[in-house]
């Protein structure tokens, strides 16, 4: 049994005149325990409504997403999602922010004190037990995702999941960011989706890369296996033949189908 399958889920909202605007069709992908797999295409192409149907926020029109075996339908703390904005509350500490997921979770399972210590591991993967008393205007944009990745943790969900949580980052923090996401997930092994433009940082974290086809009615157009090593350091593979074919994979995919969208307009 696979750990997380979609199966020929369809995504459609209602529109004028009575008709259905379908936004994904026919989405057909199992993923397993441990792994990482981003999700990349053309804007308008449905990935952030398919990370939203894994995650419980919207029911799927046809077919069905099962997490072990039982379906998904409503949002649960075995799937965390750490959004592009980081959603922190500018009137609570670092440490009360992460604390209200793990009040809710473990809130009857763990003490006081485990619940103060759990926070503070979480926070410490993240390398912001530093700033646990600081409040969210206090601290720069990338520690507030540093934050908001803990807080998804803490919650120990079976699966997290990442909407572009890099995306409004300059370079250098994105870069520092992605590593520690390679690392948690290296510690961890947890099973991570990401939805990402950047394709760059799809090749460097992913297992596989799932290629969403351009919307409306978008569909998997094709899955590329990432055939590198781990632990990975950007630096010695950004010559590695392996990295630069997959590279060029995923730019041919967006480039054909961008030339596409071209010609039909």
């Amino acid at each position: 049994m696979s750990y997380l399958k979609i199966d020929r889920v369809t995504k459609s909202f209602p529109a004028a005149g009575g008709r259905e605007n379908v936004v994904l069709n026919d989405i057909r992908l199992t993923i397993e325990k441990g792994e990482f797999v981003s999700i990349i295409g053309h804007s308008g192409c449905g990935k952030s409504t398919l990370l939203n149907l894994i995650g419980g926020l919207t029911q799927v029109t046809t077919g069905a997403i099962k997490l072990e075996g039982r379906e998904v339908n409503a949002p649960g703390p075995d799937r965390a999602i750490v959004f592009q904005n980081h959603s922190l509350l500018p009137w609570l500490s670092v440490y009360d922010n992460v604390r209200l997921g793990v009040q809710k979770v473990f809130g009857q399972t763990k003490s006081r004190a485990e619940r103060h210590d759990w926070i503070m591991q979480n926070l410490d993967l993240v390398q912001m037990a530093h700033a646990a008393d600081k409040r969210p205007g206090e601290i720069s944009g990338g520690m507030k995702q540093r934050v908001g990745i803990a807080r998804a943790l803490a919650m120990e969900p079976k699966i997290l999941l990442l909407d572009e949580p890099f995306g409004a980052l300059d370079a250098l923090t994105r870069a520092h960011l992605q590593d520690a996401v390679m690392d948690i997930h290296a510690r961890l092994g947890n099973t991570m989706i990401m939805i990402t433009h950047d394709v760059d940082e799809a090749v460097l974290l992913a297992d596989r890369i799932v290629m969403m086809t351009n919307g409306p009615a978008a569909t998997i157009g094709d899955v590329l296996t990432v055939p590198l090593a781990r632990p990975r350091d950007r630096i010695a593979l950004a010559s590695h033949p392996d990295y630069v074919r997959a590279r060029e994979a995923v730019l041919r995919f967006l480039y054909e189908r961008h030339r596409f969208v071209e010609a039909a307009e």
